[in-house]
Order: structure tokens, then C-alpha cells, then sequence
């Protein structure tokens, strides 16, 4: 079957979010734009998956729990999961490797935790943007120990991008889905890149505002209308 997704968003948790980003908002809002399934990938936090799990599941929306990871090569890599526990356990290595530099809310934005009724109930102090000590290689390793999938993020952008950073995206690494930004030109982007054509592709939104979550525009192939069927569709091959 066929679903509408949009597997990049980011709440109030992360600094560039906007202050509306929060779980009910974004549940909301997919709600109201037709979407099926919404993954919320953070900045190196997974602090708000269980509260907006819950959301989500109340208002009859799939969620997928992810977090968008910046790898020590400044690489942003998406790790979306087949349950919440799942991403929380890798919660511990990340703040581990997360530099111990304090956010300035006044510059970044502010790091907001929320309650099941959208209440910031924590603010979090470390910068959320900055790379972690752990290498490309070593987050894939993470994810997929937990049984996630790993997904190179907006691989078409000139910053934070696997090619913009590394060059190419090495098949040593296995990665069987990309992200594009959805105003990316794929013809012209697998003409330079012919191997982009080896991998299965996603748009999503990397929404930090309500207005930028996608309509029913990008869809995904699943075999059944569960995180494990939505897992399971990134992880197959094209």
C-alpha cells in the first residue's frame, strides 16, 4: 500500500525549531494535512518521542521515533527506529558525545521538552546543534544495533550533507535510502551522482514550522500500516 509520509520533522526541541513546534501542534497539523505517518527527528535528542508517541497514537497517526544526528564529520544523519524505547536507549551515547557547550537560547533558540499538554516541563542547556564525537561510521553501527534504520539526510544541500561534506556516499556503508530536500532536482542530481540511482530515495519536509509540514505529496511503499512496515520499506532495497 501507499502512504503519505513525512519522515523529517523537528519540535520545539530543537533550537532552529519554531516556538509552535510543539507535540500537539505537529500531531495537529499532520492530522490536518492528510498525512498518514510522521517521523519527528530532533537535533541529537530524542527527549520529546515518548509524549508525542502518545499524541500521535491517540489522534490515529503512525509515528515513527527518530533523531537527526550530526555525525563528527558533520554529516546529518537520520536514525528512525520500530519503537520509542528503541531510540530512548540511544539517549546516553549521544549526550555523551555531545561537546559540553552551553545553547545562548538568544542566538540558537531555546531547547524546549514538553508535557502531554504541550507545557515545557525542561529546558535543555547543551547545544543540541553541535557535532557529536561519534563517526559516520559509528552512528550507523548505533542505529542499526537497535534495529533503526540509518538515512543520510538532504543529501542534495551544499551544507551538513553526506556529499556536500564527504565527496560521495561510500558503499561500505550500506545505506539503502537517501533524503532529498523536496526542491531537489533528482534527474539533474543522479546525472552527476549516477550512483544515487542505487539507493531508494525520500523527500520530506525538515519542517521547523507548522506551515512546512508536507501535504499528502510524498508517498512510500509499505507492506502494512505499521512503524515495522515503514521501518522495513527503508530498509529494502530499490
Amino acid at each position: 500500500m501507499s502512504i503519505a509520509v513525512d519522515l523529517h520533522i523537528h519540535s520545539g526541541l530543537s533550537p532552529c525549531g519554531d516556538k509552535d513546534m510543539t507535540p500537539n501542534n505537529i500531531v495537529n497539523m499532520a492530522c490536518i494535512k492528510g498525512l498518514d505517518a510522521i517521523a519527528v527527528t530532533d537535533h541529537n535528542s530524542t527527549r520529546n518521542l515518548f509524549v508525542l508517541s502518545q499524541i500521535a497514537e491517540a489522534n490515529d497517526i503512525l509515528f515513527i521515533p527518530g533523531v537527526e544526528i550530526t555525525t563528527k564529520e558533520e554529516v546529518h544523519v537520520l536514525a528512525l527506529f520500530e519503537g520509542v524505547a528503541n531510540a530512548l536507549s540511544l539517549q546516553p551515547l549521544l549526550d555523551s558525545a555531545l561537546p559540553n557547550i552551553l545553547n545562548k537560547p538568544g542566538i540558537f533558540g531555546h531547547q524546549y521538552v514538553y508535557d502531554r499538554e504541550d507545557e515545557i516541563i525542561e529546558e535543555v542547556k547543551p547545544l543540541l546543534l553541535n557535532a557529536l564525537d561519534l563517526s559516520i561510521e559509528e552512528v550507523i553501527k548505533e542505529v542499526r544495533l537497535r534495529g533503526g534504520v540509518a538515512i543520510p539526510a538532504h543529501i542534495d544541500r551544499e551544507a551538513f550533507s553526506i556529499i556536500s561534506n564527504l565527496g560521495f556516499i561510500s558503499p561500505h556503508l550500506e545505506f539503502t535510502t537517501v533524503e532529498l530536500t523536496g526542491k531537489c532536482d533528482y534527474k539533474a542530481l543522479k546525472e552527476k551522482y549516477p550512483y544515487i540511482g542505487n539507493y531508494k530515495v525520500i523527500r520530506s519536509s525538515d519542517a521547523h514550522r507548522l506551515t512546512d509540514i508536507l501535504e499528502r505529496e510524498v508517498f512510500l511503499e509499505v507492506e502494512e500500516l505499521t512503524v515495522k512496515g515503514v521501518i522495513n520499506a527503508l530498509k529494502d532495497k530499490p
